[in-house]
């Protein structure tokens, strides 16, 4: 992928921003296709900043939303249900930017949203993922010998991430650059 013309105005990068997001959706090797999504958990010493790596399923540019599956009893699902909110990051080398998206999370666990995405999903080696009898997390050796019922959405869920506000860094041999996308508006801020 070659690097883009450098854009100048605020207006043109955030358009670029949710362009790229709505490629890494459908290109396999766009480097966006992968993001860290940061949650918190709640412990007894205090929270705990957990992070894991998600595949971008969807983009909404209209409703800034990003869409990723999990199962549902995959700890980030029962962290965002305590705490809606969470952190996606995103990098680029090739373009040269970093996206810090800050995000209020909702899970769907039933539903045409969901269940749509199933249809597509369950004839896939991926669906494994949604039909195992265990959580994720436990060990192999708990784990019994079954044969999963494909038909069956299991533990399949959509956790939808809704952008609040978009960091973004340039990081260009004539100068980085960093702006702030957000209800408030648009803005440059210091990188």
């Amino acid at each position: 992928m070659a690097a883009p013309e450098r854009l100048q105005a605020l207006p043109e990068i955030e358009s670029a921003l949710w362009r790229e997001l709505s490629r890494a959706v459908r290109d396999r090797h766009h480097a966006w296709r992968f993001a860290v999504l940061a949650t918190v958990s709640a412990q007894a010493d205090g929270v705990q900043p957990e992070a894991r790596t998600v595949v971008l399923r969807d983009c909404d540019r209209d409703a800034r939303t990003l869409l990723v599956y999990t199962d549902a009893r995959s700890a980030k699902v029962q962290q965002a249900e305590r705490r809606p909110q969470g952190v996606v990051v995103l990098w680029s080398a090739s373009l040269g930017w970093q996206l810090r998206l800050n995000v209020a999370l909702a899970l769907h666990s039933s539903g045409l949203q969901v269940s749509s995405r199933w249809a597509q999903l369950q004839l896939t080696p991926a669906a494994q993922d949604y039909l195992s009898p265990l959580p994720p997390g436990t060990p192999l050796a708990d784990a019994p010998a079954a044969t999963p019922d494909r038909d069956s959405r299991s533990h399949f869920a959509v956790l939808e991430c809704h952008v609040q506000s978009t960091d973004w860094l340039e990081l260009h041999r004539d100068g980085h650059r960093r702006a702030r996308f957000d209800a408030d508006g648009a803005r440059w801020l210091v990188p």
